[in-house]
Order: structure tokens, then C-alpha cells, then sequence
């Protein structure tokens, strides 16, 4: 009889395996990126609205809505593009992005108060 165990344990290696990403998580980032295309179609159309038929505030305000809208076109776009190409090498890394939202968040609260603040100061 031999005094090996029946079982042995080899060194731990770490055996690499192919990632599969499912469809659906392709999708699911190219929905995300047309809701933010969305959002920024109809802040952009309240800007247009203003800029047309407002006064000097309704113009101010215009431009800082039309600002906001391309920050916001532009974050979505960046972060098509950087979770499309994790989802394409199998990241296991997660595809969140909790600062961006919050700083563009804060701009468009930031139009909303001057446009409240120049529309009751104008008087």
C-alpha cells in the first residue's frame, strides 16, 4: 500500500478562461447611451426655446442649458466608448461611473439657480 494520500493537491495556478459576455450587455450600454442622447435632445430643445423666445435672462439661460446639454453629450459619448471597449476585452471590472453623473447633476442644478436668481433680479 502507498502512504500518499489518494487525493493529492497541486500548487494553486490560476487556469485562464475565456470570458463570455452576453449580447445583452451590449445592448443594455447602447440603451444607456440613447437615454443620455435623449436627456440631451430635451434640455437642448428647452435651450433652443429660450434662446428664441426669451428675453436677456431667457438668452443667458440658453447658453448655459446648451453648455450642460454638450457636457452631457460628450460624458455619453466617452462613456459608450470606454464601456464598449471593456465589454470587447472581458473586463471583469465594473462599468459604473458615479462621479460623472454627479458633476453633471451639479451643472445643470447650477443653470436652474442662476436662472432663478437673474430672473428675480432682473425685476
Amino acid at each position: 500500500m502507498s502512504t500518499q494520500p489518494l487525493l493529492q493537491r497541486t500548487a494553486q495556478k490560476r487556469i485562464a478562461l475565456p470570458v463570455r459576455v452576453e449580447p445583452k450587455v451590449s445592448f443594455a450600454n447602447e440603451r444607456t447611451f440613447l437615454s443620455w442622447l435623449h436627456f440631451t435632445v430635451v434640455l437642448g430643445g428647452l435651450a433652443v426655446g429660450l434662446l428664441n423666445f426669451g428675453d436677456k435672462v431667457g438668452k443667458i439661460s440658453a447658453v448655459m442649458f446648451s453648455l450642460v446639454a454638450m457636457g452631457v453629450m460628450l460624458y455619453a459619448l466617452f462613456t459608450y466608448h470606454w464601456r464598449a471597449t471593456q465589454i470587447r476585452k472581458g473586463s471583469r471590472e465594473p462599468y459604473d461611473d458615479r462621479l460623472g453623473p454627479t458633476i453633471l447633476c451639479a451643472a445643470l442644478l447650477g443653470a436652474v439657480i442662476v436662472n432663478f436668481a437673474l430672473r428675480f433680479t432682473s425685476g
